[in-house]
């Protein structure tokens, strides 16, 4: 009878599970506005129910809706990797949880394992095209610049500035398909670093124990990553294309570590003021639609490490 139950309430959590990521991926996948904010929310019932439920049904949730994923998505393609490799993140994030392992191994950990599963997937679905890796990710640059371009002629966009969208083109998808790595690597960061805080808030709302990484709004990065930084700004500047790439992928993947750090003392002050959580979510909000806000953050984040803006003591940074 015990087992009986036990299988019951394991497939109700499978069942709930699926259902909860397959109306993530359908908002995330059909409204083209707010699909990356839906795409976000894609790990969480996975990790949850890693937690809550165990192993095998986290498994089980990610196996069901991966299958869900390619018979809605028309196949295999990189859109379907990508939110695949999104519940990946959510199985992660549970299964390191449980090793009670500092913020940064955590994040780092996850991010890497994400990033090698999204390429053996890219190289397996080139395989089987029978296109060379390039070519894939090059044509699916290609197709979503066309998409992109249809969309921004019927929001009325003036014919002067698609036409210079059209001439230019080809150095638009030359240069994206070489950031690819850096979009990648800082979208997968972003998810990684959201479900983090919000799964961590989902399970002690739930009563079912989360790692305690101690104040996240006193978080900083290691001081040595400034001289990365410095190192990709400098090749920002030299004359060949090929380094300046170069550093725009690291720059590109530090100004989400810096983002990071500047959001903790946005946060350190908006706890000291008590300002009220409406309040909060307004200016969050605000950050994330504000390109100059965004910016801001980053700065702050970065010079941080001079001005120490939260007076954090030196035994408590990290």
């Amino acid at each position: 009878m015990a087992r009986r139950h036990g299988a019951r309430a394991m497939a109700k959590d499978i069942a709930t599970g699926l259902g909860l990521t397959l109306i993530i991926f359908l908002i995330a996948a059909q409204v083209p506005i707010f699909g990356f904010f839906g795409a976000v929310f894609l790990p969480l019932p996975t990790l949850f129910y890693r937690i809550k439920a165990g192993r095998q049904t986290g498994a089980a949730i990610v196996a069901a809706a991966t299958t869900l994923f390619v018979a809605l998505g028309g196949g295999l393609s990189p859109d379907v990797f990508f939110f695949i490799d999104l519940l990946v993140v959510g199985f992660l994030l549970g299964e390191l949880f449980l090793q009670r392992l500092s913020v940064e191994q955590t994040v780092v950990a996850t991010v890497l394992a994400a990033l090698g599963v999204g390429i053996l997937a890219l190289l397996m679905a080139a395989g089987i095209s029978g296109q060379g890796l390039g070519a894939l990710v090059g044509g699916y640059v290609e197709q979503n610049l066309e998409t992109t371009l249809a969309l921004y002629q019927g929001m009325g966009m003036p014919e002067e500035n698609i036409r210079l969208i059209t001439e230019s083109l080809d150095r638009i998808r030359y240069v994206l398909v070489r950031l690819l790595p850096a979009m990648a690597a800082t979208t997968i960061l972003v998810v990684t670093w959201a479900n983090l805080i919000m799964g961590r808030a989902l399970l002690v709302r739930r009563g079912l124990g989360a790692p305690d990484f101690g104040p996240l709004n006193r978080w900083k990065a290691p001081e040595a990553l400034v001289w990365a930084a410095i190192g990709a700004a400098l090749l920002l500047l030299v004359p060949s294309l090929p380094l300046k790439l170069i550093g725009a992928n690291g720059a590109l993947v530090l100004m989400v570590v810096y983002f990071f750090q500047g959001i903790a003392i946005v946060s350190h002050f908006f706890h000291r003021k008590a300002l009220p959580r409406p309040m909060r979510i307004f200016f969050y909000s605000l950050i994330a639609i504000q390109q100059i806000l965004l910016l801001l953050v980053i700065l702050l984040g970065f010079f941080d490490l001079w001005f120490n803006f939260r007076r954090l003591e030196p035994e408590v940074r990290r």
